[in-house]
């Protein structure tokens, strides 16, 4: 990912060598500072103090990326021409105030695991805001959770409509068998687990299980000997109240699309 592309096309999208209204201003040098309004955890500053970069802006950066922050607190310093401050700055508020929520989000989950399970880890899924997506996975791993695929092309993953789209399971997993090593399916029942596991599938998604349903699964993955060859990923209805329960079966992997595509963002401003 070539960043500093990306974040000039964002600042493209707002025209903002084209700001009619800070053309009105004069060349004046002027000193800004980016707040946070409520608590958080930071993510996005480097990518902030590049936007500014583009318009040859020196920035200060006072809170790095996965600090805790409070209301009130200072982000980030910048100097410049206020022509050139202003017409960066709803470009990098934005993508400082998404991945900052994003964040936030993930490592509220990510705490909640830990104090019941060190061995499991959250992910992110694919749910993320078109254009976005590698800014939304950094947000994650800032945060303390880990990416899953980032794109289609990075592992084998059997969906329920590649298995309703074929008709056999069996056979997309003999497919995906002379393809790669790792791979992945989804499934929606003890049974096909069962399957998927005796099949020599590497990483198991339990979709929509239950924490009992979960627990079931893997005692007898253990009575059959397999448990330990299999990565189990838990999804699927998961969110602050009960992922505490899906972190104590002893899944390997808790997947929340909530956390890119359902986050609330962290409130800044830029003052003069």
């Amino acid at each position: 990912m070539n960043t500093k592309k990306e974040l000039a096309k964002f600042l493209a999208e707002d025209d903002s060598h084209k700001d009619i209204t800070s053309q009105i201003l004069s060349d004046k040098k002027i000193t800004a500072t980016i707040v946070s309004r409520q608590d958080g955890v930071v993510a996005g500053v480097q990518y902030a103090k590049e936007i500014f970069g583009i318009k040859k802006c020196t920035v200060q950066i006072l809170k790095k990326d996965g600090q805790s922050i409070k209301a009130n607190q200072t982000v980030l310093k910048i100097s410049g021409s206020a022509k050139s401050i202003l017409s960066c700055e709803r470009t990098a508020l934005n993508l400082l105030s998404r991945m900052s929520g994003i964040a936030t989000s993930t490592n509220l989950l990510v705490k909640q695991i830990k104090s019941v399970s060190k061995k499991t880890d959250l992910y992110s899924t694919r749910k993320t805001a078109p254009g976005l997506r590698f800014f939304d996975k950094e947000a994650v791993v800032i945060g303390g959770g880990r990416k899953h695929r980032i794109t289609l092309s990075d592992m084998i993953m059997i969906k329920d409509n590649h298995i309703a789209s074929e008709g056999s399971i069996v056979e997309l997993i003999k497919r995906a068998k002379k393809k790669a090593k790792i791979f992945e399916i989804e499934v929606d029942n003890f049974s096909d687990a069962i399957l998927a596991a005796n099949l020599g599938v590497p990483i198991i998604m339990l979709d929509n299980f239950s924490p009992q349903m979960i627990k079931k699964t893997i005692n007898q993955l253990e009575r059959m000997g397999l448990r330990k060859n299999i990565r189990l990923e838990a999804s699927g209805g998961i969110n602050t109240q009960n992922i505490k329960e899906f972190a104590k079966t002893g899944v390997d992997m808790i997947s929340v699309g909530s956390i890119t595509n359902s986050a609330k963002a962290i409130d800044f401003s830029l003052e003069i």
